[in-house]
């Protein structure tokens, strides 16, 4: 029997019957989503009033996303300045300070994405950083002695 005959001879109670060899489409989109599910994010949505600047300190690594209207982004230690459309991204840096406004009568909706950190986790590596600093002293000593 031809399969195109016997997908339309099917009623909707009868299940249509694949050679056991062929998986579906839909179990290979499932594999597939399993092994590339993203890490945690947080993200913060802000407007940008017309005609005001804000200023924003990025604490992890983070993108910035513009939804409505341009934004004019100034980054502390960069002579150049972005003007970001909406739906454009800007990759931010760890400690870095940018300035946001918008000349726009409407307000701007910016978000900023980054990966989500536990809780005390600046806490949990100053403290890293500390043994390692005590660690290569004790070092240090041990071999001038």
């Amino acid at each position: 029997m031809d399969d195109a005959f016997q997908a339309a001879s099917l009623t909707p109670s009868q299940p249509a019957l694949q050679p056991a060899s062929q998986p579906t489409l839909h179990a290979v989109a499932d594999a597939t989503d399993r092994c590339d599910d993203p890490l945690p994010v947080q993200s913060v949505h802000f407007a940008v009033p017309p005609m005001r600047t804000i200023t924003w300190r990025v604490n992890a690594s983070a993108t910035l996303r513009v939804q409505v209207t341009q934004v004019w982004v100034t980054r502390a230690r960069s002579p150049y300045d972005h003007w970001v459309q909406p739906g454009e991204t800007l990759r931010l840096e760890r400690g870095e300070r940018i300035w946001l406004s918008t000349e726009a009568a409407l307000p701007a909706r910016v978000s900023i994405t980054s990966a989500w950190q536990p809780p005390f986790a600046g806490v949990r590596r100053g403290m890293e950083r500390l043994a390692a600093w005590l660690a290569l002293l004790t070092l240090r000593r041990s071999r001038e002695a």
